[in-house]
């Protein structure tokens, strides 16, 4: 099974977020949890559907990744411009 990052958007700020060890969040893509299981995929997805029906966060979805270790990238570019932040200047 490929490796899968969890992702989703802060609702107070709209910052993309990465799901990280356990059920943590962060705002730092290296600091992402990549999961290689389907059932462990499954279920750390469905908690984080379970936060987006309580309002925590927004846009809750899985993308794809590639690497080994702690090391890896979004395989979509839509995803790797997520990762590496905003385009342009904010504020």
């Amino acid at each position: 099974m490929p490796l899968h990052v969890i992702t989703a958007n802060r609702l107070t700020d709209g910052a993309v977020i990465w799901q990280g060890s356990g059920s943590g969040w962060t705002a730092r893509f290296a600091e992402a949890s990549a999961i290689a299981d389907a059932g462990l995929l499954a279920a750390r997805l469905e908690d984080a559907k379970r936060l987006e029906a309580a309002g925590r966060v927004i846009g809750v979805y899985e993308i794809e990744v590639e690497g080994t270790g702690s090391e890896f990238t979004p395989l979509r570019l839509r995803e790797r411009i997520r990762a590496a932040g905003p385009t342009v200047a904010f504020g």
